[in-house]
This record gives structure tokens, C-alpha cells and sequence, in this order.
């Protein structure tokens, strides 16, 4: 699957507490045909996850209150099977083995790069969704 065919298909949920890191991923996506939904925070993220059709999310790790560890922990009580980004400034082992054992399908470093993220998100939608 081409990020281009059938991604008006998606809606991708872009969590991050910076601002410039949410438009920058949505500056991404959007001409790609992916459909945006923007949170500033976990507990954002959590109510936009549980009112709208959502196919994949983009966390943050760190943004105040819930992490993104512990908003995918929560999200996934009502959407099991939800595919999940981690986007962090700081990959230390340990956030790698969290990363992990919550089934994050990838962990993408900041400053995000366009290509790394497209890719990442098309391989992600094809696993859990199939190519269309």
C-alpha cells in the first residue's frame, strides 16, 4: 500500500503536548490523504480515541500527565487492537523495553524525519488492516 492509495481509509490519532510537533505530523499526513485528529494531551487523545473512528496512533511519550505509554495502556481497555506509534526525543533501553511489552508496533525518534514516518505508519496500517 502507497501512503496515497486509500488513505482517505485512515484516520490517524496525532498526540503530542507540542503543538509544532502536532502540526508538523499532520503537515505529514494530511497531503498523503491520511484524515487527522489532534490531541495536546493524553487525556485528550483518550476521549478522541473513544468517540472517533481512529485506525491508528501517534503518542508522544512525554507529555504531561499520561505519557504516551500509559495513554496506549488506556486506550487499548476499549480498543484492544488499535496499532501504535511511540514518537520520543529520548530512546533509552528502558523506554525500548516498555515500548515493547505494550506492543507498540514501532518507536520513532525526535526530530521526526517525513519518510521515517510515512513508512512506519503505511507498514503499521498493512499489518493490522491488509493492503487495500
Amino acid at each position: 500500500m502507497k501512503a496515497t492509495s486509500q488513505a482517505r481509509d485512515y484516520a490517524i490519532l496525532i498526540a503530542d503536548d507540542d503543538s509544532g510537533c502536532r502540526q508538523a505530523l499532520r503537515d505529514i499526513m494530511e497531503p498523503e490523504g491520511f484524515r487527522t485528529l489532534l490531541a495536546s494531551s493524553g487525556e485528550e487523545a483518550l476521549d478522541i480515541a473513544r468517540n472517533d473512528d481512529v485506525h491508528l496512533a501517534l503518542l508522544d511519550m512525554h507529555m504531561p500527565t499520561l505519557t504516551g505509554i500509559e495513554t496506549l495502556q488506556l486506550v487499548r481497555q476499549f480498543k484492544e487492537m488499535l496499532p501504535a506509534i511511540l514518537i520520543t526525543g529520548d530512546t533509552t533501553e528502558s523506554l525500548m523495553r516498555q515500548a515493547c511489552q505494550m506492543h507498540f508496533f514501532s518507536v520513532i525518534p525526535k526530530p521526526i524525519n517525513k519518510n521515517v514516518v510515512l513508512y512506519t505508519v503505511v507498514r503499521a496500517l498493512a499489518g493490522v488492516y491488509g493492503r487495500r
